[in-house]
């Protein structure tokens, strides 16, 4: 059974050493399932698992002659079992061996990336609170709406991390599969019960059926659950991004003493570490839809998909791994700037407040195309002048028959947008009933 904290890194998981160890487990396990079907002499098996073992560099001199992997490996183990070799990889096609240990190895994987979207998570939660009542300009379009607070930008992310982790955990149940069914899938020179032992013994579920692979529909949607949480993280460092702009300057990332961030320029403070998150979420992406095309492989399999998983499943899951272990260190020494935040929203003389007018005088008994129309043109006029809202709808004399100086000032306060922000952070989690 594989076990969460005794993993090796990422890196490590998809090395020719690793991989190997895995095919030597499973072809082990399989002379133990044929044993306790009595097909194979106990005392045979315990040769096999005593002296099963190979070595990298005399599998790739065999693979120079053979040109094929698994027999490359077959061959070195005979060398150093001896008479008892003939038992080993008995009525197996190599594909039972090769998806199997790939299984094996994304479950390994998965877990590294679910420890990862822990740590980010525990940080999102932590800077949510810090900030839950740290007041910032709500934007669509690029253009001020209302009020927000940097909090919630961190609940936001907080919860869709959660519900990532949710995904992953469930694709690394669809990939938790293996198969030991021969050349075909139909048992013909295995019995189910080695496949039932060999998966039983290395944590994976049987696959109720499968041709001479396990279906790659599997693998597409464990590739697509990565894309999935690499646009997310694409998602954060974008906003980081567009916060660090010199113009908005809400935020920045951590800039080490020493630190350079132009050759020309030696101003410089750039977004690197979220730039570089956005363009690796582009390369898993890109991977999604090679796996996608994987799917489709002629009649009960070809090779079609195999040299393209060397590349997308290794590749995918270590820039995952690292993407969240820098948008972890992102967050976590992400400098925010309360007073600028603060400083973009009084850019907009009061305009925010714009649609809580509207409302007032709907309240009052108007119809709201008048109060649309009275409440832009103060508002139009506003943006042309620079002259406060407030002020301008204090001075119109229509919306003076509706609302008097006390009420108007009550309209604009910004607690009336922040209100509910605590019953948010109980919904996601953040807080207690």
């Amino acid at each position: 059974m594989i076990e969460r904290y005794t993993l090796p890194a990422m890196g490590n998981i998809w090395t020719d050493q690793h991989r190997l160890e895995l095919w030597k487990k499973i072809e082990i396990a399989a002379c133990e399932g044929w044993a306790k079907l009595g097909r194979i002499p106990t005392e045979a098996v315990d040769v096999i698992r005593e002296k099963a073992d190979f070595s990298w560099e005399r599998v790739q001199e065999i693979e120079e002659i053979t040109h094929h992997d698994v027999l490359a490996f077959l061959t070195n183990m005979a060398e150093n079992i001896g008479d008892e070799a003939k038992y080993v990889h008995l009525g197996l096609t190599s594909s039972d061996v090769l998806d199997t240990a790939l299984s094996l190895q994304l479950v390994e994987a998965t877990y590294i990336l679910l420890d990862k979207l822990d740590k980010l998570e525990e940080v999102l939660r932590e800077r949510a609170l810090e900030h839950k009542d740290t007041l910032m300009m709500g934007r669509t379009h690029g253009i001020h709406a209302e009020p927000i607070t940097m909090g919630l930008k961190f609940a936001l992310w907080y919860e869709e991390i959660k519900r990532q982790k949710r995904r992953l955990e469930f694709a690394r149940e669809e990939i938790r599969v293996g198969k030991i069914s021969g050349a075909v899938g139909t048992f013909a020179n295995v019995e189910p019960a080695v496949e039932e032992w060999v998966c039983q013994s290395l944590g994976l579920n049987p696959a109720p059926v499968s041709t001479q692979v396990l279906q790659r529909d599997r693998h597409a949607f464990y590739m697509t659950t990565l894309a999935g949480i690499a646009a997310t993280l694409d998602k954060m460092a974008t906003e980081i991004r567009n916060l660090q702009r010199t113009d908005v300057h809400e935020v920045e990332e951590p800039f080490a003493k020493g630190q350079k961030g132009s050759s020309a320029m030696p101003h410089k403070k750039n977004p690197i570490t979220a730039e570089r998150i956005c363009g690796m979420a582009r390369v898993i992406r890109g991977n999604a839809q090679t796996a996608l095309e994987n799917v489709a492989l002629w009649h009960e399999r070809d090779i079609s998909h195999s040299s393209a998983e060397r590349i997308i499943l290794p590749d995918s899951t270590i820039a995952l791994d690292y993407m969240l272990q820098k948008m972890t260190r992102l967050i976590q020494g992400l400098r925010i700037f309360p007073e600028q935040m603060q400083a973009n929203i009084d850019k907009v003389v009061g305009l925010i407040f714009s649609q809580r007018v509207m409302l007032a005088l709907v309240e009052k008994g108007m119809s709201r195309e008048n109060a649309y129309a009275w409440v832009q043109r103060n508002a139009m006029q506003a943006w042309e002048t620079k002259e406060p809202f407030k002020s301008l709808v204090l001075k119109d004399k229509e919306i003076a028959q509706y609302l008097n100086e006390a009420e108007v000032s009550e309209l604009f306060d910004y607690s009336y947008h922040t209100k509910h922000v605590d019953t948010i952070f109980k919904r996601v989690g953040l807080l207690e009933d």
